[in-house]
């Protein structure tokens, strides 16, 4: 008996469809090649995905169209806004926890909550600061001017009303706000900037937490990463609250399943068979 070689295979018509179908799927993406844990502009934090920078946003139409940035030096009013996370963009403050959690879920996202913001700053390693164990000067915006005796010069007691701290040029006056990534030593180890300093974030507390201190205070209420105010009610808003979104990892692919192969044609079970109709019985005679 004369064995077969695959020259004489692939010299088949068959053969030589099998050798063509062979080549294109080696080039074709694998089905079993992961994604990405997370977009690029989110950094992943256990189980779940943090945006790299505080919260910027872009206002949208009706159907849901991008229209443009809206400013961060303005509160969100009502307006329909999208988070985003972008480097070297003034975040957006004078937001409620509210608004900042519709914004992150327009963008598919959600706020983050106290447990991943605190793992993301501390890390496995419980740092005291995104960087490091210990403070180093200069790091975070975390000593920034006053805009308030900047451009108010009143008495600390008759500052803090919500008037005065809505006003929007607070976080316009030099030497506040920093835009994102500015302090680019201000990381954690995975690149998430800013979780120290810069503006408060909120997260997904229904009480209304907001973690992290601003450029004017990381201390008051706790110490960097451990820094945390319960005192306000979801609906507040002021200049020096922010936000950033958290969101969960994708789904990594699994090898698609091969369909059974048939050999030869089986006979329909009784399961299989098309319905029959019941004959409908003959009306009695008469």
């Amino acid at each position: 008996m004369r064995l077969v070689s695959a020259a004489d295979i692939t010299r088949s018509p068959v053969g030589a469809a099998l050798v063509l179908l062979g080549a294109a799927l080696a080039q074709a993406p694998s089905a079993v090649a992961a994604r990405p844990a997370c977009p690029s502009d989110m950094a992943r934090v256990g189980r779940a995905c943090i945006d790299r920078y505080e919260g910027s946003l872009v206002r949208l139409d009706e159907r849901g169209r991008e229209r443009g940035a809206h400013s961060p030096f303005f509160p969100v009013g009502g307006a329909r806004v999208k988070a985003r996370s972008r480097a070297g963009v003034s975040p957006q403050a004078y937001i409620t926890q509210r608004e900042a959690a519709s914004a992150c879920a327009e963008a598919g996202k959600r706020l983050c909550t106290d447990e991943e913001w605190l793992l993301a700053c501390r890390g496995q390693q419980q740092r005291a600061y995104p960087y490091g164990p210990k403070e180093k000067a200069g790091r975070c915006n975390d000593h920034g001017v006053s805009p308030l005796l900047r451009l108010h010069g009143k008495p600390a007691t008759e500052l803090f009303t919500f008037e005065l701290m809505n006003d929007p040029r607070l976080n316009q006056v030099p030497g506040s706000l920093a835009k994102t990534g500015r302090f680019r030593r201000c990381k954690n180890p995975n690149g998430v900037a800013d979780l120290v300093g810069n503006l408060h974030e909120w997260t997904a507390d229904p009480s209304g937490t907001f973690r992290g201190g601003y450029y004017l205070d990381t201390h008051l209420n706790g110490d960097g990463c451990q820094y945390v105010t319960r005192a306000h009610s979801p609906n507040y808003r002021d200049y020096s609250i922010g936000f950033r979104c958290c969101a969960e990892q994708h789904q990594r692919l699994r090898p698609p399943k091969a369909p059974p192969q048939r050999v030869g044609k089986a006979p329909r079970s009784g399961a299989e068979r098309p319905a029959q109709r019941a004959r409908r019985p003959a009306p009695p005679k008469p």
